[in-house]
């Protein structure tokens, strides 16, 4: 399918290029809490949305080895102080292995920081998310880029990023004039679309030519309406195949009747002509005949 083809060589083009992390995959480190007892989407609402989220990028980041989506589990980001840690709904880190999964992300271990947190608002995570996981993120760990969302259409829009500049200070990302905001750091796009049925303002992502990364069920829509297509063309190719050798197989069949009629007007013509031959000297034989009598 030559759209999927067209997806893969963008998705080559657009990947981000990063170093190697310089320390290794670790699932787990004695003493340090992996868990909290608290479920991972506070609403149906962000449920739905980070679910999606994390799929859609884990589907397009899954080319690279080397780029690991986390979803909810805790970052601990100071080696030795169990109370220093975060956990944002999704994260990107460049450089570790995407594989295996981690009961919970040690950024000391891993030799790396994420680049970019994604947080989906809620009561009560929003006043955070808007003001004190900002310095936290991008100057405490060391995060690239931060994200926040509002995912609840019974609530105002809020869509807003923050990245550190190259000063070192912290620079709030400019909207696009369709409200979307890019990530230099993943060299995607995102922004927001209202989903009418779930009532959820799904935040998605879009390569930089606005080319929407679709989730697994859209993927797979995309693949049967691309082999309907395919197979009604077949289909329509067979139909006309069908009716090209019925008009070949028609006009054959014409010129061997008209050939035959040919035949048939030749042999009568020869027949006539033979009679009129054959007529004519038997005038010629009665002709004598009467002569001699007279």
């Amino acid at each position: 399918m030559e759209s999927l083809n067209d997806f893969a060589f963008k998705q080559r083009k657009y990947m981000p290029v990063f170093p190697k992390a310089i320390g290794k995959p670790t699932v787990y480190i004695e003493g340090y809490p992996y868990e909290d007892n608290e479920p991972m989407a506070g609403t149906g609402y962000h449920g739905e949305q980070i679910a999606l989220f994390f799929e859609q990028l884990s589907r397009y980041f899954a080319v690279n080895a080397h780029i690991h989506i986390g979803i909810d589990n805790f970052i601990y980001y100071r080696e030795g102080d169990i109370t220093k840690f975060v956990s944002p709904d999704v994260y990107v880190v460049f450089g570790v292995a995407k594989f295996p999964q981690r009961r919970s992300f040690y950024t000391w271990s891993e030799g790396a920081v994420p680049a970019v947190v994604f947080e989906f608002l809620s009561d009560s995570t929003a006043a955070r998310d808007r003001a004190e996981k900002v310095q936290l993120y991008l100057m405490d760990i060391g995060v690239q880029e931060y994200f926040i969302h509002q995912p609840e259409m019974n609530k105002p829009p809020e869509f807003r990023g923050w990245r550190r500049g190259a000063s070192g200070g912290i620079v709030e990302i400019v909207p696009a004039a369709d409200g979307g905001l890019f990530s230099e750091t993943l060299n995607l796009s995102f922004q927001w679309v209202e989903q009418r049925q779930s009532h959820v303002r799904l935040l998605r992502p879009y390569l930089p030519d606005g080319t929407p990364i679709t989730t697994s069920m859209e993927e797979h829509h995309l693949r049967v309406a691309a082999e309907t297509l395919a197979a009604g063309e077949a289909e329509r190719r067979e139909a006309a195949e069908m009716l090209a050798r019925g008009e070949a197989a028609r006009r054959e069949a014409e010129v061997e009747r008209r050939e035959a009629a040919e035949m048939l007007a030749r042999g009568e013509a020869a027949r006539r002509e033979a009679l009129e031959l054959e007529l004519e000297r038997l005038r010629a034989a009665l002709a004598t005949r009467q002569d001699e009598s007279a």
